[in-house]
């Protein structure tokens, strides 16, 4: 019995996960370099995970899909070309600035991305963002109060 429930539900996740994956679409790129690709938070092989859920359902036709995921590309480049120049500069100015230009660095492809949306695109882009920034408060609280938690207990 447990070998004939196992095979059924190894047989029902293999279509399921064929299908849940968009052809085309290899995913983020990691800082490891080229060829490589994220499986962590934003998910694998492209599909949606924690970071992308403001992007979920938004419908992109082709166009816009290409236009974000070379932004996103290009972000991620730029993203490892800042970060290699300040990896030997580690004083308190220069991870400041460090900061200050990696977070120019994500601005601009968030624009990039923004102007490829129709307005209805951005409207929902938008709440959905927003609950997300929401959830990373809340969990952030949480992490809080556990530490102090556990601090007490110690």
């Amino acid at each position: 019995m447990r070998k004939t429930l196992s095979m059924l539900l190894l047989a029902t996740a293999l279509p399921l996960t064929a299908i849940a994956a968009e052809p085309g679409e290899p995913g983020p790129v990691c800082d490891m370099g080229p060829g490589h690709y994220q499986h962590g938070r934003e998910g694998m092989a492209g599909m949606p995970g924690m970071m992308m859920a403001p992007m979920d359902g938004l419908k992109l036709n082709a166009e816009q899909r290409q236009a974000v995921n070379k932004a996103r590309l290009d972000a991620a480049q730029e993203k490892r070309e800042i970060t290699r120049r300040y990896m030997d500069k580690l004083s308190e100015a220069d991870k400041e600035a460090m900061q200050k230009e990696l977070q120019a660095s994500r601005d601009k492809a968030d624009k990039t991305f923004r102007e490829q949306l129709t307005p209805e695109q951005l409207k929902q882009f938008e709440a959905r963002k927003a609950e997300g920034e929401k959830r990373r408060a809340e969990w952030e609280e949480f992490r809080k109060w556990k530490a102090e938690k556990d601090a007490k207990q110690n």
